[in-house]
């Protein structure tokens, strides 16, 4: 297979054209979107699960821990903000009980990844954390020593050196930091006060334990932020050379999101200033060695993620950008999402609902979504533009039994903007998005989203 240039030194930044394609849309972690998704039944997952359980593939975990200790003004993720531990405890049972009906159906095949996000995982003493990794190996064929991809989010404020270490031993093997500034005037304003030399000394101790992979995240958008700030925090975070690097847009819904009525809505850069950021997002973090992977995403150009992309089978998934072929996701916890063999499956977002569900052992499954053939043919093309910024014709006419210039006739001449743009070429076989148009995926790919409408698309953070 030829490999995929990762080469974006040629970029040309065109302020004006990018105003032109700075709408909303998905970030494109499924296809359709979990808005598409619909209610079903806990006993549709059961039986479709039942129904594909001779399958010997590897399989994905994700596990979802909703508590925080502290309120961070920007969060728009499903949390509970308490400092009382022991609230967990009926969490920690009703999601052995969850992995107690799901986990017949798929305790032949092996766990290749497994990922904890939240919320915050580390909230989480070493006695709960244990817990829920004794309860996991004991419903699925979890093996931490074999070579996989065992991954936590943390939250480096809260984290100590000797949970570091405690993961380690578990088998955890890579870490992701929530950073998203270190400028303390930002930090102050979004209640997310957290020193450069905390981070230092974590990222310190997770080297010295061996992990495979060190992640930043990082925001850019955040009030008071000024391209002067955030060229220190980029310095900063290069100097403690981390092997990936996240930096989403801030996308300010306070209609939505409860804290983010607490941020100053004045102090939010403008839009004009938010590209400006981005840009020297890009320019620094390339200047310093990193490869843009794509949709907010860097890493070192020796990562895997790098080689995945380059080889043609980087993937994304509800965490992101993914090494892996596709592998069947079980999502484990309130407001987690399963996507197993074409069915997407929803669990209930509302902690006391999840509990209730599960006390009276009924799977907490509230939405979801089949794809149909049509669905499976988007799905794939999108997440290959996404992952891959070219696509052949034949090759999707072999696989799904097509014409594609007759199957897409709409859609391609939906793309003459792109065209005329030099976002896109489109010859006679291929659709090859150029360097400009990479920024913009999201604007591209909604182009074959069957699922998008005008009322839709307004649901969704600005593309840049």
């Amino acid at each position: 297979m030829t490999e995929l240039s990762t080469d974006f030194s040629n970029f040309h930044w065109d302020d004006e054209m990018i105003r032109r394609y700075e709408g909303k849309g998905p970030r494109y972690t499924s296809y359709p979107t979990a808005l598409s998704f619909a209610p079903i039944k806990q006993n549709q997952f059961i039986a479709h699960a039942a129904a594909n359980n001779h399958i010997e593939e590897p399989i994905s975990l994700y596990v979802h821990v909703p508590f925080c200790e502290r309120l961070c003004f920007y969060c728009g993720c499903n949390k509970i903000v308490t400092q009382q531990k022991t609230k967990a405890d009926p969490y920690i049972d009703a999601l052995s009980t969850e992995m107690e009906i799901i986990g017949p159906h798929f305790n032949k095949r092996k766990v290749q990844q497994l990922h904890f996000g939240g919320g915050t995982p580390n909230y989480l003493t070493k006695e709960q954390f244990q817990k829920v990794i004794t309860n996991l190996k004991k419903h699925f064929d979890l093996d931490m020593d074999r070579d996989g991809e065992y991954s936590i989010e943390v939250d480096p404020r809260t984290l100590t050196t000797e949970q570091v270490s405690h993961y380690r031993k578990l088998g955890i093997n890579r870490i992701s930091m929530g950073i998203q500034d270190f400028d303390p005037d930002v930090q102050n304003a979004i209640n997310r006060v957290q020193t450069y030399a905390e981070v230092e000394t974590i990222v310190s101790a997770a080297r010295g334990c061996g992990y495979k992979s060190i992640s930043f995240d990082l925001i850019y958008g955040l009030p008071l932020q000024t391209t002067t700030t955030f060229e220190k925090t980029l310095e900063q975070v290069i100097e403690l050379d981390p092997d990936r690097i996240a930096v989403f847009n801030y996308a300010h819904l306070p209609e939505r999101f409860k804290s983010q009525r607490l941020i100053d809505s004045d102090s939010i850069p403008s839009s004009a200033t938010k590209l400006d950021l981005l840009h020297l997002t890009i320019s620094k973090l390339m200047e310093a060695g990193y490869v843009y992977i794509g949709m907010d995403h860097f890493a070192k150009a020796d990562d895997e993620l790098c080689k995945a992309q380059r080889a043609g089978t980087l993937q994304r998934n509800f965490q992101g950008y993914s090494t892996n072929n596709e592998l069947d996701l079980v999502g484990l916890g309130a407001s987690s999402i399963s996507l197993v063999q074409g069915l997407y499956s929803q669990n209930a977002k509302g902690l006391k609902l999840y509990q209730n569900f599960l006390a009276q052992e009924i799977l907490p499954v509230e939405k979801g979504y089949q794809l149909n053939k049509d669905d499976e043919l988007r799905k794939d093309l999108i997440m290959t533009l996404a992952c891959q910024y070219k696509l052949n014709f034949q090759s999707f006419e072999d696989k799904y039994h097509i014409r594609f210039v007759d199957y897409f006739a709409k859609e391609l001449n939906s793309l003459s903007q792109f065209i005329a743009d030099d976002m896109i070429t489109l010859s006679e076989g291929d659709l090859i998005i150029n360097q400009s148009g990479r920024l913009l995926i999201r604007s591209i790919c909604m182009a074959f989203d069957a699922h998008m409408n005008p009322e839709l698309q307004q649901r969704f953070s600005k593309v840049i």
